[in-house]
């Protein structure tokens, strides 16, 4: 910032010390003291006055020659990264997904026996139903759903199925217990879903589940598509790797910010709750 520009609670030693931590990349992991000062258009006196303080405090490294910076500089931006929620993470690789196969995707997280959209990116409607973030379905019928509870614990698995509403949504819906159940084994072994023309003639879906940092499933993401256009085994072969490309971006974010479980960093987004 020029000096004309400053104002009054500008703290200028406070600048040098960034620019000095900002001095460190990727292209210059290790540097001398002569290197920030150049670098930093400081003199060597203040460069190893800065430096010396940055050592005294963890963030840098010297092994009395060269310094470097230590993993305690993530520190600083841990904060600005852990204020993130799960939808803020997601959306961005969501319309990376989105541009590479035209299709719409979106982020749910389960919210009692529903599904909630708490993300979405849309190119086209497919559907009767108008999908906002915020909108509910129950998660017996959809891929979300399914490849959510696919991961839930057997005897948590029983209970939701033995309570839950199997009402049909289309002649294709799964209505019974026991064969869902069985399309929930088969979905925890294989790490997806498809959900085909279930919930409504002439869709088609795939799912993906999302896992925090612990390996806990937290989410799920989905593309939805035309069956008219789609098979299954096209959905399989030519949408999954990029879903799957997509969920373990989502999934490294996530190991970054430290988030974990959909509760706290999701409802706030949806403006609905049961």
């Amino acid at each position: 910032m020029p000096a004309a520009a400053r104002e009054p609670h500008f703290v200028q030693s406070f600048e040098r010390g960034l620019a000095v931590i900002r001095a460190f990349d990727a292209d210059h992991p290790e540097l001398t003291l002569s290197d920030v000062a150049r670098s930093c258009e400081l003199t060597r006196a203040a460069a190893r006055r800065f430096l010396l303080t940055l050592v005294d405090l963890g963030y840098v490294h010297t092994d009395g020659r060269m310094f470097r910076l230590t993993p305690r500089v993530l520190e600083l931006g841990y904060s600005y990264l852990s204020s993130f929620t799960l939808p803020e993470i997601a959306e961005p690789h969501l319309e990376q997904l989105v541009a590479q196969i035209r299709e719409s995707s979106s982020l749910c997280v389960l919210d009692d026996d529903d599904i909630v959209y708490v993300a979405r990116v849309p190119t086209r409607r497919i559907m009767t139903a108008t999908i906002t973030v915020g909108t509910r379905f129950p998660a017996y019928v959809t891929s979300v759903g399914r490849v959510i509870l696919a991961h839930l614990p057997d005897e948590e698995i029983d209970a939701r199925l033995a309570r839950a509403d199997l009402r049909p949504f289309t002649a294709r819906t799964i209505v019974s217990a026991g064969p869902l159940r069985a399309e929930l084994g088969r979905i925890r072994r294989q790490g997806y879903a498809i959900v085909d023309q279930e919930l409504e003639e002439g869709l088609r879906s795939v799912a993906v589940p999302v896992r925090d940092r612990d390996g806990e499933v937290v989410a799920a993401v989905n593309v939805p598509v035309h069956a008219a256009r789609n098979s299954v085994e096209s959905v399989r072969r030519d949408l999954l790797p990029h879903l799957l490309a997509t969920v373990a971006r989502i999934e490294a974010d996530l190991r970054v910010t430290g988030l974990t479980g959909p509760a706290r960093d999701a409802s706030r987004h949806t403006g609905t709750h049961r």
